[in-house]
């Protein structure tokens, strides 16, 4: 199995980055094949504002060609008025074929203790319209800047414990996708 982890906070002074490399952590301690692509590092061009420059171009196709490579995506954004980030909303509208019918976990973060839920459900939604499978189960974490430390280790054992809960869920879901995907290409194929 492999997850790619796309992380859309991009400001400075972001604390998002955190629960998003926790999270990659504890994939490849599961043994999962874990790509983070974080969004603050590999840029993409606002879409329809592309310049058509060959780096641009390498750019959205290299994030595109690991997306679809994946079997399963989580998305981690922090909430900002009441909504998911705009970087994260950005790099979703480059793609399409790349998210259909892969699960895809929401992680929100929000620097208060309603810990990015308005977020997560708009975010959901977005899952479904580009024709992904939302997990009902979303790691939703509140006082970011408090959660972890400077080495992305979590300060409480409710973290761990929701990290640990959200993951199995979005691995065996990721992996009945996966095992669908199989017995449907075999099918075509013995056709």
């Amino acid at each position: 199995m492999k997850v790619t982890i796309l992380l859309g906070s991009v400001r400075e002074g972001r604390e998002s980055h955190r629960p998003a490399r926790y999270v990659a952590a504890k994939l490849k301690e599961k043994g999962i094949e874990t790509n983070l692509i974080d969004l603050a590092e590999e840029r993409l061009p606002i879409l329809g504002y592309e310049t058509g420059s060959s780096e641009e171009t390498i750019q959205i196709k290299k994030i595109g060609e690991q997306m679809d490579e994946s079997d399963g995506l989580i998305f981690v954004t922090p909430e900002y008025q009441a909504s998911f980030s705009g970087a994260i909303k950005n790099a979703i509208d480059h793609y399409y074929p790349e998210f259909h019918k892969k699960a895809i976990g929401v992680v929100a973060t929000s620097a208060g203790g309603m810990a990015g839920i308005n977020a997560s459900s708009q975010l959901q939604d977005v899952i479904l319209g580009v024709g992904a499978f939302p997990m009902p189960m979303k790691l939703l974490v509140p006082h970011v800047h408090k959660a972890f430390d400077d080495s992305f280790k979590p300060q409480n054992g409710k973290v761990v414990k929701m990290t640990e809960q959200f993951l199995d869920e979005f691995l065996w879901f990721s992996d009945a996708l996966v095992q669908k995907k199989k017995a449907e290409n075999e099918k075509e194929q013995a056709a």
